[in-house]
């Protein structure tokens, strides 16, 4: 991710509509879904740190990031439990993990099922995945530039990357379904500009910021029972379900 980014979101994370829906979104699936009361979570491609901070109230987390310039702004939210690393090739032993939550890492990285691989490897038996990726090649615009991304997903693919990884996939669905047709104008719209790419994080007014908090908190409690046929990402749960070669 280009550097500036980082400092973007870490102004922007903590209140943002899309980070806060999304943050909050994953973490909901996670708590459904672990399977120990305090699970040891790994937060791959932590970012800035507001997911690991809100992980530390009822879990026991570690952030893992590639850059250095994401691990100082977790340093400056006096986060613990660091690791500097590349997601394809872990710097952790097997089975450390009751869960990993990846929030929109997996396009960030080039050898993509590596990545998943590697959380594969990382999880005990009976752990889970968490992640959200974006979705749709068509929305591929100046914003995907920005961020670095190598590409955007299908519900379809993810679910097709998991498996190969060894995962059994529970749930796998869109989200940020009621704003897609605003999304896809927007992107339409960012393609027809000119010069330096930039994410596109626009800004809003307080009261519009938490309407669309409100709504995308309405998409989770949905989400929890429906899967959504579109939206700008897809979000997945997945296990390491335990086999005989996991008992030994």
């Amino acid at each position: 991710m280009n550097p500036g980014e980082y400092t973007k979101m870490f102004e922007l994370e903590d209140h943002y509509w899309w980070f806060v829906g999304r943050r909050q979104l994953a973490l909901k699936l996670l708590k459904a879904h672990a399977t120990v009361s305090k699970p040891d979570v790994l937060d791959l491609g932590c970012g800035t740190g507001v997911v690991l901070r809100e992980l530390s109230s009822w879990a026991s987390p570690t952030g893992l990031d590639m850059s250095d310039l994401a691990l100082g702004f977790c340093d400056q939210r006096s986060l613990g439990r660091l690791i500097q690393g590349d997601g394809s090739k872990l710097p952790i032993a097997d089975k450390q993990f009751d869960a990993v939550i990846g929030l929109d890492i997996f396009e960030h990285i080039e050898d993509h099922e590596a990545a998943f691989a590697e959380a594969y490897r990382v999880l005990r038996p009976g752990g889970i995945l968490v992640l959200s990726v974006p979705a749709f090649k068509s929305l591929w615009g100046p914003h995907d530039i920005a961020l670095m991304h190598f590409r955007r997903y299908r519900a379809s693919e993810v679910r097709a990357k998991l498996k190969e990884a060894g995962f059994v996939v529970r749930r796998s669905t869109y989200s940020v379904f009621f704003l897609f047709p605003i999304v896809v104008v927007w992107r339409l719209f960012e393609k027809r500009k000119t010069g330096p790419a930039k994410a596109s994080l626009v800004g809003v007014p307080k009261w519009a910021n938490s309407a669309l908090i409100a709504l995308q908190n309405l998409e989770a409690a949905i989400l929890t029972s429906v899967n959504l046929p579109w939206g700008s990402s897809v979000i997945a749960v997945a296990q390491r379900v335990e086999t005989n070669s996991d008992s030994s």
